[in-house]
């Protein structure tokens, strides 16, 4: 049996063969991420042995660069372990002294699969792949409105820093109508009341009326903030507020085709309280095989939810943060779950107010939750099953 470790790269990998005693039967040695790096690797390999079944290609999932060596090499017939970065961890533990290259990696990622400490993981189907990429990218999409949001309550905190208090959202409906089309408390204080008055009513669905629009030309009338110079601010907001629309626009097809394809897998993650299907496909695409985890304790390592202690000799830290580790977008999708579900289900409820008892601060106790909510996905995604809140009393 030969085991071939792999260390991958965006533009080329390393390659170590090892038999089943532990010796390096082929030193390390590069391949591009090509075609013609792919049929050197190939070449290499048949000269040990013809006979596909004599080889287990291991590798480590690293961003997406695996992907398509992994693919050939299935598609050749080879036998091929996909390794979660963790798992090699405790591995590299034993070349410490050694410095960390690629080709020491190679022998780590090999020694892996020859001691048989792993897991295998479970590679995506072709949807299960496709729902990543599609909220990884809302992911992206959302977080770009965001700086974008940064930008836009930055110049009107310069140019009209009194705009914000006149909404309960600086970005409701009814703020951004009214700044595409007066930017500026200049141009806000010329506006016809008639104007500001339908926009207002508009955008507020009947809730602001002529009362608001003559508030706003007031305040406008004696704003605090800087003069537009050369029509510098308006011009920047209006730019910002064109690709924040766009963004969000952008951001709901994408959420539209999630919502469609997370459908497709039956899956009964929304029926847990604040997971809905943009969440859930977050989660089922980024956790894939729940196989692959053996407790719920696990599930919330890969997701970086476990608790961080820093210790040192006697010495102890006080504070217990989250390692932060593993997937962010999976760590991301069940904090924003948490932080909804203690507001609405009768079980996250009553933890949270336990742990608010207790003098924990608000970050803590979602913390806390996060934890408790990641022991409810591990168990709803294993057995298959529907959410039942466990009622306060039963807590």
């Amino acid at each position: 049996m030969f085991i071939v470790g792999i260390d991958i790269a965006k533009r080329s990998h390393m390659v170590r063969v090892i038999d089943s005693e532990g010796q390096t039967v082929c030193k390390p040695f590069p391949i591009r991420n090509n075609c013609s790096g792919f049929n050197a690797l190939l070449e290499r390999v048949r000269k040990l042995t013809n006979h596909k079944s004599d080889f287990i290609f291991t590798m480590e999932s690293t961003a997406h660069y695996w992907l398509a060596l992994y693919t050939r090499l299935r598609k050749e017939g080879y036998q091929v372990v996909l390794l979660n970065p963790v798992q090699t961890d405790a591995m590299r533990g034993l070349f410490i002294r050694e410095a960390k290259t690629d080709s020491i990696d190679t022998l780590v990622i090999a020694e892996t699969i020859r001691f048989g400490r792993y897991k295998a993981s479970s590679v995506p189907q072709e949807k299960l792949l496709a729902l990543r990429e599609l909220c990884r990218n809302r992911f992206y999409l959302i977080d770009m409105g965001s700086d974008l949001k940064r930008k836009i309550t930055a110049l009107l905190d310069q140019v009209f820093p009194e705009f914000e208090g006149q909404f309960d959202k600086l970005f409701c409906k009814s703020a951004v109508a009214v700044l595409k089309q007066y930017p500026t408390p200049e141009k806000l204080a010329r506006a016809q009341l008639g104007k500001l008055t339908e926009i207002l009513w508009t955008a507020s669905n009947g809730r602001f009326g002529e009362w608001k629009a003559r508030q706003l030309k007031e305040l406008a009338g004696n704003s605090f903030g800087i003069p537009d110079c050369e029509g510098v601010y308006s011009t920047l907001l209006l730019l910002y507020l064109d690709q924040l629309q766009s963004l969000q626009d952008r951001a709901a097809i994408l959420e539209r085709r999630i919502g469609e394809l997370f459908s497709q897998f039956g899956s009964t993650l929304t029926s847990i309280s604040g997971i809905g299907p943009v969440l859930g496909a977050v989660i089922l695409s980024e956790i894939r095989d729940i196989s692959a985890f053996t407790s719920a304790d696990k599930l919330a390592a890969y997701a970086g939810l476990d608790p961080k202690v820093k210790q040192s000799g006697e010495l102890k830290s006080i504070g217990v943060h989250m390692s932060k580790r593993g997937s962010p977008y999976l760590r991301r999708a069940i904090w924003m779950a948490s932080a909804v579900a203690v507001q609405h289900d009768p079980m996250f409820k009553a933890y949270y107010e336990k742990k608010a008892s207790e003098g924990m601060r608000y970050m803590n106790i979602i913390g806390h939750v996060t934890r408790k909510m990641t022991a409810v996905i591990f168990a709803i995604m294993r057995d298959g099953t529907i959410y039942q809140p466990v009622l306060p009393a039963a807590v």
